[in-house]
C-alpha cells in the first residue's frame, strides 16, 4: 500500500526529471515515475542529489540511477529494502584512531557466512558508514546469507592516502580475526564501496598481501586480501600522476586548494612525488600497477556520462576510469565483469565468484 504522505515528494522528485506531469491512480503513478525515471539521463539524476542526499544509499556522493529508483521505491512502500537495518554489534574498534570503528550485521544461514565489507565514499573528506544501514544492497547480501560490515577510516586532514588505505587493510585483518567469535568464512571476502570506497576496495583486491606472522599484534597476522570487489563510479588508481594520461589535464579551477595533488600524500611540493619516498608512496597507492594474475574478480560500474569531462566530479568519476581497470585486468588474466549498480547486478557477480549456492 503507497503511503499517502509521500506521494508529494514522489511527484516532486519525478518532476524534476520529467517534462510533463503524471495522472492516474496513485500505484499507476508510482510505476510510471520509475519507468521515466529509467529514461532519465545520468546528468539529470545526479542534479537532484542536493535536494534528496538520503537517496544516496552508499554516501559516495553520486546519486545513481538505481540507488534514485530504490529511493523512490522505499518512499513508495513498495519494499522494505530502504529501511535502516541495526547492525548486531556497532563502532566495533578495529584499530587505534578515533575513526577505526565499523559496524557489523550477521546474516542468518548453517556454517560460516561470508562477509561484505561496505565502504563509504566522500572524497576520503567526508562520508560515515551509517549510510549503508539503509542501502538495498546491504538488505539483500543479508537475505541472501552474506554477513556484512560497513567500515569507517581516517580523513585526508588527518592521514595521507597512503595510510587511509592502510587503516581499510587492517579493518580486513581485524574481521578475519574475528572469524570464529562471528561466524565468518575467511575464504569469502567481498569489499563493496562507492567513489573514494570503490578505489579502497580495489586497493584491497589487488594490493599484495599484508599478513606479518612475525608481528606482536596478532591481528597483523590475518591475510589483508579480498576474494573479489565490486567498484561503483570508482577511481582506476590513487597514483593520480597516471590521470593525465588517458583523463587529460585537471583543470586549475577543480582544485580545492592550490597544492591538493601533494597534499593528498601529506608531501610538502610537486618535487617531494619524484624523490625515491615519492615514487615508493605513489606506487603503494597504484592499483593499476598492483592488478596481477592472483586477483579477485573485479565488478566495475561507472555510469556517469561518457565524455570530455567538464567538471571535477566527471573527471574523478569519469567511465574511462572503469576501461582502464579492465585493460589491466583482461592483461592479468583477471576476471573483471561490467554491470549495474543495483543489488539485482551485484548479487549474481558475488554468488558466482564466491561460490554460493
Amino acid at each position: 500500500m503507497i503511503r499517502s504522505s509521500f506521494l508529494p515528494a514522489l511527484s516532486f522528485l519525478l518532476s524534476v526529471f520529467l517534462p510533463f506531469p503524471l495522472c492516474g491512480k496513485a500505484e499507476g503513478r508510482v510505476a510510471d515515475m520509475l519507468r521515466k525515471l529509467e529514461q532519465a539521463s545520468d546528468s539529470q539524476i545526479q542534479a537532484q542529489l542536493a535536494r534528496f542526499p538520503d537517496a544516496d544509499a552508499n554516501g559516495d556522493g553520486i546519486l545513481t540511477r538505481g540507488e534514485a529508483v530504490a529511493y523512490v521505491r522505499s518512499m513508495a512502500g513498495e519494499t522494505d529494502s530502504g529501511k535502516e537495518r541495526k547492525p548486531t554489534l556497532s563502532n566495533v574498534s578495529y584499530g587505534p584512531y578515533e575513526r577505526n570503528v565499523l559496524d557489523f550485521w550477521n546474516a542468518e544461514g548453517q556454517g560460516p557466512r561470508p562477509l561484505a565489507i561496505l565502504i563509504h565514499g566522500g572524497g576520503f573528506t567526508n562520508g560515515d558508514k551509517s549510510k549503508w544501514a539503509s542501502s538495498p544492497i546491504l538488505a539483500r547480501l543479508l537475505e541472501s546469507g552474506i554477513s556484512c560490515a560497513a567500515i569507517n577510516y581516517r580523513f585526508r586532514k588527518d592521514a595521507a592516502i597512503q595510510d587511509i588505505l592502510r587503516d581499510a587493510a587492517r579493518a580486513v585483518q581485524f574481521l578475519r580475526s574475528k572469524a570464529g567469535e562471528w561466524n565468518l568464512d575467511k575464504t569469502k571476502f567481498v569489499g563493496i564501496g562507492g567513489s573514494a570506497g570503490a578505489g579502497t576496495a580495489l586497493w584491497l583486491d589487488t594490493r599484495d598481501d599484508l599478513a606479518d606472522p612475525k608481528a606482536e599484534d596478532p591481528v597483523l597476522h590475518e591475510s589483508s586480501r579480498l576474494q573479489a570487489c565490486v567498484l561503483f563510479s570508482t577511481q582506476s588508481t590513487y597514483n593520480l600522476p597516471r590521470w593525465e594520461s588517458y583523463l587529460g589535464p585537471f583543470k586549475p579551477e577543480w582544485l580545492r586548494s592550490p597544492n591538493e595533488l601533494t597534499e593528498f600524500y601529506h608531501f610538502a611540493s610537486r618535487a617531494d612525488l619524484e624523490t625515491p619516498k615519492g615514487r615508493e608512496v605513489l606506487h603503494e597507492c597504484d592499483m593499476l600497477a598492483w592488478i596481477s594474475s592472483d586477483d579477485g574478480p573485479v565488478y566495475v560500474s561507472n555510469n556517469n556520462t561518457d565524455r570530455p569531462p567538464n567538471t571535477r566530479g566527471e573527471y574523478i568519476h569519469h567511465p574511462e576510469h572503469a576501461r582502464q581497470i579492465q585493460k589491466a585486468c583482461e592483461a592479468a588474466g583477471v576476471q573483471c565483469m561490467k554491470g549495474s549498480q543495483s543489488a539485482d547486478g551485484v548479487l549474481p557477480f558475488i554468488q558466482e565468484v564466491l561460490k554460493l549456492k
